[in-house]
Parts: structure tokens; sequence; C-alpha cells
């Protein structure tokens, strides 16, 4: 007699739990749809700002600060859709150029923009002859780019290919300018890019050197310069009567048994004093 009644049960029972099952699923269902629907369309208004920005723009670099307005995930989405499109072309993480046709194909990026983009974004300083034409000791310009940075590498689309690149620079090098930064170089160079006499070489590197507060600038990064160029600055700063405990203290930083070649600064009158190696 219990027998119909336990059957009418569970069927009663399992009716109302198919019923909500298939009210309940089709609207869990519908709300995902429209979340998913709803992603890519706030997406497109910054795709269209994005692109329209570029294609006014014209020739230049781009980079996402530039968008600061609109979302980043939406920016990146669209830096990386017109770069597939080809609109612009990725020079580095971060960093887009947008190029114009000329009678000789697309045009390139501005070596000097892309420099100055790529020193915002990592310590570069110039090096070589570029270091000596920036201070005036010779005229004449590189055939190619030469920097120095205290990075182990640089992008190659930001610096060029044919760019000679001096990396692991003392970190120091940060707190300096880039004229100072230059005058390291050249001293670790030996001032032999300079086209002037070994007197007017010295004498234009002494006068620069006296300048307000720049030996002192240099004399602070001194412990992570090479031996020469500590060196070559003890020389110097002897000449222009620095005080004497920087001296003992450059001096202590040298191995006595070493010599150094101090290149054009050989000249110095002091030069031997400072364990410079003997002219030939």
């Amino acid at each position: 007699m219990w027998e119909p009644v336990m059957l009418l049960r569970t069927f009663l029972v399992s009716s109302f739990i198919a019923k909500k099952l298939d009210i309940y699923t089709p609207k869990a269902h519908s709300q995902n749809m429209g979340a998913a629907a709803k992603s890519p369309a706030r997406s497109q208004p910054a795709m269209r700002s994005v692109r329209h920005r570029i294609e006014r723009g014209g020739e230049r670099l781009w980079r996402f600060e530039d968008f600061r307005d609109l979302r980043f995930s939406a920016v990146a989405q669209a830096l990386s859709r017109l770069t597939r499109e080809g609109t612009i072309e990725r020079l580095s993480k971060g960093v887009y150029y947008r190029n114009r046709e000329t009678v000789f194909g697309k045009s390139r990026p501005n070596p000097a923009a892309i420099r100055k983009l790529a020193s915002r974004q990592k310590t570069l300083f110039p090096s070589g002859i570029a270091a000596a034409n920036l201070l005036g000791f010779t005229t004449q310009m590189p055939k190619q780019g030469e920097i120095a940075t205290s990075y182990l590498s640089l992008p190659r689309k930001l610096v060029g290919n044919a760019t000679l690149i001096h990396t692991r620079r003392p970190e120091a090098w940060a707190s300096l300018s880039e004229t100072d930064a230059a005058l390291l170089d050249f001293l670790r160079h030996g001032g032999k890019f300079s086209e002037l006499s070994q007197e007017d070489t010295i004498r234009k590197l002494l006068a620069m050197l006296s300048e307000q507060g720049r030996l002192n600038r240099l004399l602070k990064v001194a412990d992570s310069e090479p031996p020469r160029v500590r060196a070559i600055l003890g020389a110097m700063g002897e000449r222009l009567g620095i005080n004497r405990r920087t001296l003992q203290r450059l001096r202590a930083s040298l191995n006595p048994l070493s010599r150094f070649d101090f290149g054009m600064l050989t000249a110095l009158p002091n030069a031997s004093d400072w364990q410079a190696k003997e002219k030939r």
C-alpha cells in the first residue's frame, strides 16, 4: 500500500529538480554570454582611439605613456593588433614606430630621436670619437654611432645595428651629466681621439676639470673607474691643487707596482709621479 505513494513522491521530486535545472541553466548561460559579449565591445573604443591618434600623428615614435587616458590592457591589445597589420613597427618593449612612404621605400626612425628615447629608458652616454666631439677635442663625426651604457645589452632596434656599444659602465655614471661621463670616457682612452696637440689637449682638459664642481663630481665616482683613470685624475687634480687627503686616497687605491698608459696625457709634467708609463 505504501509503494504507490513512494513512487508518486519520487516522481514529484524528480520533476521539481528537472524543472529548476531547466530554468537556472539557460539564465546562467545567457549571463555569461552577455559578459563575454561586453568585453570586446569595451575594447573597441580604445582600439579606434589608438588607431586614430597614430594615423593622425604621422611618422613618429609611440609609447604606452602616450595613451595614459586609456586602459593599459586595451592599449596593449590595440598596439599589438596594429603591429600585426603593419600599421606600426615594434622597436622594443613598449616602443613602436609609425613609418611613412618615401621615394626610397618606408622611412626609418630618426637615429637622434631613437637615442634620445633609449636614454630615457636606459642610461646612455657618448663614447670614443663621439665623446671627443662632444667635448670639443675633435671635429670628426663618427662613421658609426658609439655609446657607453651601464647595462649588459641594448635593443638593436633602438640604437641601430651599426652602433658600437660599450656595456657595463659603472652604475655610478647614472649620476653624471653627459659631459661629465664623456670626460671619463675620454680619460679611459688616454685622450687618443683628440686632434689637438698634447699640450693643448692637457690645457683644455685642465680648464674643463676646473669648472665649478666638475672635478669633485668625477672624484666621487673615481672608485668605480679603472686604475688608469684614477691615476690620471690624481695627476690632473694635483695640477689643479686639490687637497692632499683626496690625493692620498687616490694614490692609495693604486697598486704601487703597476704602470699605466696615459696615452696623450703622458705629457703631464707629473705623470711619472702617478705611475705613468715612460714615453717611447
